[in-house]
């Protein structure tokens, strides 16, 4: 069975692993977020509860 043998795929996985870490990573990290963390305190609604009859 040639697909029990790592030698040429193993090769492949780090081939790609490789490109990702050292050229893709660096290229996505300086995107910046559309939505920055805000430090604002979030309004929590108030509920009022409909009691039953």
């Amino acid at each position: 069975m040639p697909q029990l043998n790592p030698n040429p795929w193993f090769s492949i996985m780090l081939l790609t692993w490789l490109t990702f870490s050292l050229i893709l990573q660096p290229k996505l990290l300086t995107f910046t977020s559309t939505n920055l963390p805000s430090d604002k305190t979030t309004m929590i609604p108030k509920i009022s509860h409909w009691n039953w009859p």
